[in-house]
């Protein structure tokens, strides 16, 4: 459409700079949630169980967000709201979650976990609920606000930042244990090192989002039915928007179903990853089973260190993607790629040559960021890309749940043995690169 104003690359920048900072928690999350636990006194087969509640936690909050926001036309903005809110209660759950093992809990076992264990459980919760309601509206921002000419580029920044966040947050622990911070904490107490970690992030995660949230200017009822060329009236009118979310679902695109089915399968991969890495990265590369010793926290520091180099691969794949004339192709050769990267993992016992695998696995990660809301987006119409977007987050946090709560049996099927796991996981990949043939890539505006 001829008043489709397209968008600057400062300004596409801007408008995702705040999902730097979000990554850099969601980075140390998803590194030193295991380690953490862990060191609490988990046992290995309760390690997937902790991830159960959060992505539940998103189900149901993620859709909310959406709906909620695709009525919110005040002063600060349509999503900028709920992105200040969830900035707030993430940097508040970031300075205590770590602190779990130095407070004065009781010992006694309730449900298996004790005091400082459910203390970081419900943190967790809270912690991944904040980072998704904070994440969230940047893709929508982007639906909103961009051309679908300019979608592929606006998501490849914000998988640039995404990855670039990701990057510093998977190094923070390493490089404070570089300049002194001790690594190591008595037993069920979290080393320093990881507490400093979520300290900063936490500060770089609010300047970041008050960044965007001070750069950024939404569109108001009038100009946004322009963009997407809707009627004014189901824009600004509330009871134009109060569709249930039952029903949009009922009439979502086949492509949040088909796209959806490829995600099933790639988040339950990069769940086991996440849980399982630390465990196979120490007791591959060096022979430690015990939390406490120096070898299990040094792997901790490595999970960190090879999640970066996951980030780069990421990044420099991302450049990569848009050269392909084919979306879908583009988006089956990264998943393959990212499972040869998982499969290697289990057979390498030299931390170096770890490099390799999790470069191969950032492919993968770079398809998942930004693929997925460039095929969805396109093919939704403008009045309830926030419900979409938010009911589109069911297709991240359900697979994550499969995983968690089969984990534990997976792995006692698997002997035990943690790097099993990562097999299962790149078998997974490969399976989300065969459901691609079933995407459909159809275009509601050019």
């Amino acid at each position: 459409m001829s008043n489709k104003r397209e968008l600057s690359f400062w300004d596409m920048w801007n408008l995702s700079f705040g999902f730097f900072g979000v990554q850099i928690a969601y980075a140390l999350q998803s590194a030193n949630i295991s380690r953490i636990f862990a060191t609490l006194g988990a046992d290995p087969h309760q390690l997937s169980f902790f991830w159960i509640l959060p992505p539940l936690m998103g189900m149901i909050v993620q859709p909310l967000i959406g709906k909620y926001s695709d009525r919110t036309w005040c002063k600060m903005g349509r999503r900028k709201p709920y992105l200040l809110v969830g900035a707030i209660v993430a940097v508040l759950v970031m300075i205590f979650l770590p602190n779990a093992g130095s407070l004065s809990f009781s010992s006694r076992l309730i449900l298996g976990l004790n005091g400082a264990m459910w203390f970081g459980l419900f943190s967790l919760i809270f912690l991944d609920t904040s980072i998704n309601v904070a994440m969230q509206p940047f893709k929508m921002m982007v639906g909103d606000m961009v051309t679908e000419k300019q979608k592929a580029q606006a998501y490849s920044i914000q998988s640039l930042l995404c990855n670039a966040g990701s990057l510093v947050g998977y190094l923070f622990p390493i490089f404070f244990t570089w300049i002194g911070i001790a690594n190591i904490a008595p037993k069920g107490q979290i080393p320093p090192s990881v507490i400093w970690s979520f300290y900063c992030g936490a500060a770089i995660l609010i300047i970041c989002v008050m960044y965007t949230f001070l750069k950024v200017k939404e569109m108001d009822p009038q100009e946004y039915a322009e963009f997407h060329g809707i009627d004014p009236a189901k824009a600004s009118d509330d009871t134009a928007n109060k569709e249930g979310l039952f029903k949009l679902l009922l009439h979502a695109p086949k492509t949040f179903w088909t796209v959806g089915l490829v995600q099933f399968f790639c988040w339950a991969a990069f769940m086991y990853m996440w849980t399982y890495s630390n465990g196979t990265i120490a007791a591959n590369c060096w022979n430690a089973t015990d939390t406490a010793s120096e070898g299990y926290q040094a792997a901790g520091n490595w999970v960190g260190v090879v999640f970066a180099i996951q980030a780069v691969g990421s990044i420099l794949w991302a450049i990569v993607i848009p050269k392909f004339k084919s979306l879908k192709l583009a988006y089956v050769v990264s998943l393959l790629l990212g499972a040869i990267g998982f499969i290697s993992v289990a057979f390498v016992h030299n931390q170096y040559v770890l490099f390799l695998s999790y470069f191969l696995i950032g492919a993968a990660w770079a398809a998942m960021l930004a693929l997925p809301f460039t095929l969805l987006t396109n093919s939704l119409h403008g009045e309830h890309m926030g419900s979409y977007l938010g009911l589109f987050n069911c297709t991240i946090c359900l697979p994550q749940i499969v995983a968690a709560a089969l984990g534990g049996v997976v792995l006692k099927l698997c002997g035990g043995v943690q790097a099993n796991m990562m097999i299962i996981a790149g078998v997974l990949l490969v399976l989300g690169a065969i459901s691609v043939r079933f995407v459909s890539e159809k275009k509601v505006n050019s």
